[in-house]
């Protein structure tokens, strides 16, 4: 409000949708047209935006009710990113606070940032709105029952880690999961052994579709994405036990005989 000099309305809603910040965000510097009309205006240019989203999807996993979670739909924090993405050859836009290190060593280096830093920031700054949109349109899909096939289908991705290589030793790979999302294998604790692989990851997979089929306890052992022994029990102690039984040669040779 102070920069603008109009004060933010419906109920803070509208705030950074201004002339002046947006103006400063996507004129052109060699445009002389540009130049001339920020001059008439007296709109000083805006070089480095940085813009932390409403926390959407902490809100949803947070509450039920509808309208707050409506209100943290970010409206001005992606309009000034995706503004900012967009003239990046003269605007330094930054949505992820890892790069904060990078940018100031760059600026303080070389005095500026250089055109593919700008334009690598700009591709996270596409990303991350795309990402945010789609946790939206997500939940906005959840609540809408009546579309069983919609034409778009979002699907909120974000990277877990990377592997130490794919399905063969010469690929790389990246295991990714849902936003907000607290089930399933990636959520689980290693017990015994190293980081799991890409197929580790598989045969977990598959190993938890297995058992949610299952209303008692459940345990499945997977060998390459295949059940080789499944079973139901009073508890998981006996569910395991008989899962182990169902093939215990395979089990112990398994290893074995892929070598």
């Amino acid at each position: 409000s102070k920069y603008t000099g109009f004060k933010e309305m419906l109920d803070g809603r509208v705030k950074t949708l201004h002339p002046k910040i947006h103006a400063g965000i996507l004129h052109d510097r060699k445009n002389k047209k540009h130049k001339s009309e920020m001059s008439k205006q007296n709109f000083p240019a805006i070089d480095l935006i940085i813009v932390n989203f409403y926390p959407f999807q902490k809100v949803v996993i947070e509450t039920k009710k509808p309208k707050k979670i409506i209100e943290n739909i970010d409206i001005g924090g992606p309009t000034l990113v995706r503004a900012a993405a967009k003239n990046f050859k003269h605007k330094i836009v930054i949505v992820d606070d890892n790069d904060y290190t990078d940018v100031l060593e760059e600026i303080s280096k070389s005095g500026g940032v250089s055109f593919e830093t700008r334009k690598n920031l700009a591709y996270k700054a596409f990303s991350y709105v795309a990402n945010y949109d789609s946790q939206i349109s997500s939940w906005l899909l959840e609540k809408n029952s009546t579309e069983q096939f919609p034409k778009y289908f979002p699907i909120p991705l974000k990277i877990n880690n990377d592997l130490k290589y794919g399905e063969n030793p010469h690929q790389k790979g990246a295991v990714y999961t849902l936003e907000g999302d607290k089930k399933g294998p990636l959520n689980a604790r290693i017990i015994q052994g190293g980081a799991l692989s890409y197929n580790n990851f598989l045969d977990a997979d598959s190993a938890f579709n297995l058992v949610n089929e299952f209303t008692n306890p459940a345990v499945s052992i997977i060998k390459h994405s295949n059940p080789c022994g499944v079973s139901e029990g009073d508890n998981l102690v006996n569910a395991l036990i008989n899962a182990f039984n169902c093939d215990p040669c395979l089990l112990y040779t398994s290893d074995a005989a892929d070598e």
